[in-house]
């Protein structure tokens, strides 16, 4: 049984009740932990080490602070995994199935994790661990080889689990009914994108989630960059509004995107609208276990190719999500991992045609054994709004 050992001045301190930074969910982190060592034997790494970041949560379900104190996980390919955090953040971590390690100010932490993790040839390092630890361990630990842990980690994560997969449902849901709630709630003419912007974050925000992560308001002709910052610009009468929003529900992330046009819509609009609305059919049918990635960002992409709007189709079909909005996999060209069941990502096609408007549908779907898992429900079509 892998220990929990806390100092005695933190199971005294009248601190220690306070709320710990948990992932919600009745998450097996001991059965992860041996999943992961038990990869990095196979592969030949030696430990992993984890900082702030998705992956430390992933495996223990505590969210480091990202501060200049260390916080790191330490997971040897064999033995018990030692956390090590800053001890005026002992208090935020719940005993686990780790050995919690606490260090004081006059401490340095990056020789206590170096010492853990000496001896070993091959070290797997969290993607998001700052560069001034990693060259700190680098210097302490010159003769180790150094491999992101995504290499590793990423086989685990992107094989969601049930109780995973509800909360992104629940998320899902919560963002639905944000967008439910818009034709009759939001205004939309005369108002600024931001306005509107932080309309849809306090609504994700009223729908259950604990933080709405972002909110993209893009009209008119600033709904062909896909990635638009709301700002100043304001919403006029026939435009066309891509809203992109999503948050965090129980540590786990929502992401959907509707367009809709403000008042009556143009035929044109009416046509592009109805290709994306075919392409995100198109990636959705084609989901289903053993169907490689790219398959379905073929499937998505082809629907707007024959309507000869292929190149204002200018990303990916879509990106995998979970602790993070965006992980693996990836639904693009040259992707041939094929799909498993709990594999969870967003279907996303869009046309963007540039200096007049754009149109994007974006749902987040699970792979399942029967296909397709659709965890977005909301109506598809373009509505209008005022």
């Amino acid at each position: 049984m892998i220990r929990s050992t806390v100092v005695s001045w933190l199971s005294s301190s009248s601190e220690s009740s306070t709320a710990s930074s948990l992932v919600a969910g009745p998450f097996d982190y001991p059965g992860r932990v041996r999943r992961l060592q038990a990869l990095m034997s196979e592969m030949g790494f030696g430990a992993t080490l984890l900082s702030v970041g998705s992956d430390l949560p992933y495996f223990t379900g505590y969210e480091a602070m990202p501060t200049e104190r260390l916080t790191m996980l330490v997971v040897r390919a064999i033995g018990e995994p030692i956390m090590f955090v800053p001890r005026l953040e002992g208090p935020r971590v719940e005993p686990g199935e780790f050995e919690l390690r606490v260090w004081g100010e006059s401490e340095d932490p990056i020789a206590l994790v170096a010492k853990a993790a000496s001896s070993l040839e091959r070290i797997l390092i969290g993607d998001h661990t700052w560069s001034g630890f990693l060259l700190g361990l680098q210097t302490a630990l010159p003769d180790v080889s150094w491999t992101s842990a995504s290499s590793v980690t990423t086989q685990l994560r992107m094989r969601k689990e049930p109780g995973e997969i509800e909360a992104l449902r629940a998320a899902a849901h919560a963002v639905d009914r944000v967008l439910a709630r818009v034709p009759l709630e939001v205004a939309f003419a005369g108002r600024t994108e931001s306005d509107v912007s932080k309309d849809l974050q306090r609504m994700t925000v009223e729908e259950g989630h604990e933080v709405a992560a972002f909110a993209i308001v893009a009209s008119g002709p600033n709904g062909a960059s896909p990635h638009h910052e709301p700002g100043h610009r304001t919403i006029e009468m026939g435009d066309l509004v891509v809203c992109d929003f999503g948050g965090r529900y129980q540590r786990y992330f929502s992401d959907v995107t509707r367009t809709f046009v403000v008042g009556e819509s143009t035929l044109e609009q009416r046509e592009i609208h109805a290709v994306v609305a075919a392409a995100n059919e198109a990636g959705r049918a084609a989901v289903a276990p053993g169907v490689p990635c790219q398959e379905v960002d073929r499937a998505a992409r082809s629907v707007i190719e024959d309507a000869g709007f292929g190149e204002w189709f200018i990303h990916r079909t879509g990106h995998g999500i979970g602790l993070e909005t965006h992980e693996h996999p990836y639904l693009v060209e040259g992707n041939d991992l094929p799909l498993e069941p709990g594999m969870t990502f967003s279907i996303e096609p869009g046309i963007y045609l540039s200096g007049r408007f754009g149109v994007r549908i974006e749902d987040i779907a699970a792979c399942s054994e029967a296909g397709i898992d659709a965890l977005n429900q909301t109506d598809r079509s373009l509505i209008s709004v005022q």
